[in-house]
């Protein structure tokens, strides 16, 4: 009550002398530069005009809000005689559009306003206005001269103060306004204006704070709606609050508000980056009840992020039933995915009928889908599953590659049987005109293992005559092989040499073995003779 008898002593004082600081600063043009031609005749105006920004009246407030000229215009009631004063209106306005000295409040009384809605809403339209200052403004109009707040005020005070890119400070100081207004007056906050507030923290990355307004909506009896629960999840996932995101989505799903399915997959990918796959399936389930569906590429993230742990691995496989039969033609991402997967966790039986039933609905299985059932088999032991699957794929009009002749007859070569390994050798050989080192790797080194010492060399040879180089792993393993199973150093020595002929280095461990057995024979020659002497 004090600080209102003090101001309009000021008022009075300052009209008998018609020098009140307030009234120096305005008529001073060195401080206001803004000529009078630059004030906006025409009021409807929006504060700010950059295009950068997607939040406007058209996609924040509902279509109702633009009719009679705009959503904080009110119709003039009976009898109502009030009309605003340009020239104190531009002196306000000139007053907001600088930095204030000394109290603002101060200078908001020395201005002698006759506070009105309408005056407060022609200031909030005005472009180039301070945002701390029209904050200020609004406080001190509401808490000091006891203007009565409605909600289109704050709606246009809002979208005015946030529907631009804005500085973290003055965002918090709308929040610290908003929150004031929803803790004393009730009725007045409503959804849209809090999920201005939300969107506006999100942008600047500040999840804590957008999860702080979402919180508050109850206490502001305000029901969250679609873009709610959006922003919000928006905002903490940009924080990488992935366990709190979760718990927003939790409450999505309770309310059943879920927003359009575009959004819908956003929010997908933002779980399945935080490694939150499981949980972004629960979203995924309830969106389809509703029929939001998501775009198919983030159904294939999602699809592949499932795949990723073994526990998840058919939450993918039910998932592949809800692609539409008229993009499964072109879904063989997901598909291949869960495939793969389901032979790692060896389920390959699975994996299987997944194929067949692609053979018969779509996509068609290429050889990579073939290839990983081929080696889950071959992982298994289950050589005639594995055989089986190939000359499927060769029904299928697919050639099967080098790598897929490989695992079979690596298979084969690990379990003993050298005839199957063998007659893989001859087949691949007929329809591959190159075969990789691999393939003949795997033979060597099961020969070796039976010590069958010459098949082993005459596989040597034919890699060789086949085009195939041998590397340092063949030589050294049959040399490995030659010297501590038939202890045959001769044999060891000639590869030696030939891989010396070829460019190629042997280790020296192995080099030191051929010594060694070398050394053990002669060792062995000299005892003989001299036990034949005695």
């Amino acid at each position: 009550m004090w600080r209102r008898i003090l101001a309009r002593a000021t008022r009075a004082v300052a009209a008998t002398s018609n020098h009140s600081p307030i009234h120096h600063r305005i008529s001073n043009p060195n401080l206001l530069k803004i000529p009078k031609s630059a004030f906006p005749q025409n009021l409807k105006n929006p504060r700010f005009f950059s295009t950068d920004s997607t939040l406007t009246l058209h996609n924040v407030l509902p279509p109702e809000a633009f009719e009679n000229g705009g959503a904080d215009e009110q119709p003039a009631e009976e009898g109502d005689t009030y009309e605003v004063d340009s020239d104190k209106l531009e002196s306000l306005v000139r007053f907001l559009q600088t930095d204030a000295d000394g109290s603002f409040e101060s200078c908001l009384d020395d201005l002698d306003l006759t506070l009105h809605q309408q005056l407060v809403e022609k200031v909030i339209e005005t472009p180039f206005v301070l945002g701390e200052n029209l904050i200020r403004f609004f406080k001190w109009a509401w808490s000091e001269r006891s203007l009565e707040v409605t909600t289109p005020m704050v709606e246009s005070l809002i979208l005015a103060i946030c529907g631009n890119d804005v500085r973290k400070k003055v965002v918090y100081s709308m929040w610290d306004l908003v929150k004031e207004i929803g803790e004393k007056e009730s009725g007045i906050l409503n959804v849209r204006i809090l999920n201005v507030l939300i969107l506006s923290l999100s942008r600047l990355g500040k999840g804590k704070a957008a999860l702080e307004v979402f919180d508050k909506f109850e206490g502001f009896q305000c029901v969250p709606d679609a873009d709610t629960y959006y922003y919000t999840i928006e905002a903490l996932c940009r924080r990488h609050a992935f366990d709190w995101a979760c718990g927003v989505c939790e409450k999505m799903l309770e309310a059943g508000t879920l927003p359009d399915g575009e959004k819908v997959g956003a929010v997908l990918s933002w779980l399945c980056k935080g490694k939150k796959a499981k949980e972004a399936h629960g979203v995924y389930v309830v969106a389809m009840e509703k029929g939001k569906r998501p775009p198919m590429n983030v159904v294939s993230f999602l699809v592949a992020k499932l795949c990723g742990e073994d526990e998840t691995v058919k939450l993918a496989l039910e998932m592949l039933e809800d692609i539409p039969e008229e993009k499964r033609e072109r879904a063989i991402k997901p598909f291949l995915a869960v495939v793969r997967a389901l032979c790692r966790i060896k389920e390959v039986d699975k994996a299987k009928e997944l194929v067949l039933r692609m053979i018969k609905d779509g996509p068609p299985p290429g050889n990579a889908v073939f290839n990983f059932v081929v080696t889950g088999y071959t992982k298994a032991g289950e050589m005639g599953q594995a055989v089986e699957m190939m000359r499927l794929m060769e029904s299928r009009g697919l050639r099967p590659d080098v790598y897929t002749y490989t695992v079979l007859a690596s298979a084969y070569s690990n379990g003993g049987e050298m005839e199957e390994a063998r007659k893989i050798l001859a087949e691949a050989k007929k329809k591959h005109v190159k075969l990789g080192p691999v393939m003949f790797h795997t033979l060597i080194r099961g020969y070796c293992k039976l010590e069958q010492f010459d098949e082993a060399l005459k596989l040597l040879a034919e890699m060789k005559d086949f085009g195939v180089r041998p590397s340092v792993d063949e030589y050294d393993k049959l040399i490995q092989s030659l010297c501590l199973k038939g202890l045959d150093w001769e044999r060891a020595e000639k590869l030696h040499e030939e891989m010396k002929e070829n460019g190629l280095l042997l280790k020296g461990i192995t080099r030191g073995l051929i010594r060694a057995v070398k050394e053990l024979e002669n060792e062995a020659v000299e005892a003989e003779s001299i036990t034949a002497l005695a």
